[in-house]
């Protein structure tokens, strides 16, 4: 596997955890780390990353065409992502940016295609 889809595949770990993170604490007032829930959550979402065959194609979870996380695992995701997105600028600003341009290429990459 090239460095370039590792380097991906991480980066799109650690966002996620981010966002994990942030919602917890300001959700179930986890001072230090993850509370049970958020912490199966993660290790769930990290796996999910790990073992993607579209990595090479993708750029993150929500524009891919196979939706692989068992439907009560994307509900909470998807919780976490409302919540966590807007407010990635103030955590996570470079982060943030990036995650946005990336999106909207893909977007209009997916568009082209049809």
């Amino acid at each position: 596997m090239s460095q370039d889809i590792e380097t991906k595949r991480e980066r799109e770990k650690r966002m996620v955890s981010q966002m994990i993170l942030l919602y917890c604490r300001k959700n179930h007032n986890t001072p230090g780390g993850l509370c049970p829930q958020c912490r199966k959550l993660d290790d769930y979402a990290r796996a999910r990353s790990e073992h993607c065959p579209f990595m090479e194609t993708k750029t993150f979870c929500s524009n891919c065409r196979v939706h692989c996380y068992k439907p009560e695992m994307r509900e909470e995701i998807r919780k976490v992502m409302r919540f966590s997105g807007p407010r990635m600028i103030f955590y996570h600003p470079a982060a943030a940016i990036r995650h946005v341009i990336e999106t909207q290429k893909e977007r209009r990459r997916l568009a082209a295609e049809g």
